[in-house]
């Protein structure tokens, strides 16, 4: 990925913070006035860096129980070892932990706080439908999630969100009203309009992750047409093969590499994944095909 590229995506996810925090101070500060006290907002704010912590420190864990995955051996996943073990090796980087989900639907993830702490999964299914060149290039996306350290981005991106929900509920709730200076119809637009908000942002942040691990994983494999070709096929595969929408499969889906859920209509605009054709274009660009 070459340095423009690069710095202007760290830009635009820097940037979506900003706005995340900015509306988590303007919704504090209606908490604040509404109940005369700014203490709620630091009780938000101390369960939200708990919850971002172990969320964090236990991402591994928390996303292989998730999938129902189990770590597979040499002998039992060999391509895959050959191939993490090359990418890790021409990185510089220690080899992740790996593991294989029985869900036929053609799917992988990564996850772990560190380089030193990762793991890679593989379904099934993605294992069944791509050739060794396709897999190399979601292994070499996967493995830049990890590098590009894009777990602590999206826990702490899922906290402050959690925060504004939190605090928005309960200025719905509890914030007061004229008693207290405060304007009641604006407080009830804040509290259900700001989730919203902070949703979008959230989302936004992590469709920027996966462009950047598109690319620098393109980059590390130097096949940018390899990865293109698995990501047209796990577009069809994941749309043969959705995933039931349940909280524990919903916490770890913007760590795939494909969205695992059906998107149709309003729906795409909460997804955690750029489309396909675009990210597929991009990858074109960079081989020189457009």
């Amino acid at each position: 990925m070459d340095g423009g590229r690069r710095h202007l995506n760290g830009v635009k996810t820097a940037a979506l913070f900003g706005v995340m925090w900015a509306v988590l101070l303007g919704i504090g500060g209606l908490v604040s006035s509404g109940t005369g006290s700014g203490a709620f907002i630091w009780v938000f704010a101390l369960i939200g860096v708990g919850t971002t912590f172990y969320s964090y420190w236990n991402s591994d864990k928390l996303a292989i129980r998730a999938m129902g995955a189990r770590p597979v051996s040499e002998a039992e996943a060999p391509v895959m070892y050959r191939i993490v073990r090359e990418l890790s090796t021409t990185a510089r980087q220690p080899m992740p932990r790996l593991y294989v989900s029985p869900t036929v639907q053609p799917n992988a993830f990564a996850t772990g706080r560190n380089p030193r702490n990762a793991a890679v999964c593989c379904t099934a299914g993605i294992l069944q439908i791509l050739d060794a060149r396709e897999l190399r290039g979601v292994l070499g996306h996967e493995l830049m999630h990890v590098y590009n350290r894009d777990i602590l981005t999206s826990s702490v991106a899922a906290a402050i969100a959690g925060l504004i929900t939190s605090a928005a509920q309960f200025l719905l709730f509890f914030g007061g009203g004229r008693d207290r200076g405060g304007n009641p119809l604006a407080m009830i637009a804040t509290a259900l309009l700001a989730p919203i908000a902070a949703s979008l942002i959230q989302l936004a942040i992590s469709r920027t992750r996966e462009f950047d691990a598109d690319e620098d994983g393109a980059q590390l494999t130097g096949d940018p047409m390899a990865l293109a070709s698995a990501l047209a096929k796990l577009e069809r595969g994941t749309a043969a093969a959705p995933l039931r929408p349940e909280p524990r499969l919903e916490d770890v889906s913007h760590m795939m590499i494909a969205n695992p859920f059906r998107g149709r209509g309003m729906t795409k605009l909460f997804a955690t994944h750029p489309p396909m054709a675009e990210r597929i274009a991009r990858l074109e660009r960079m081989a020189g095909y457009r």
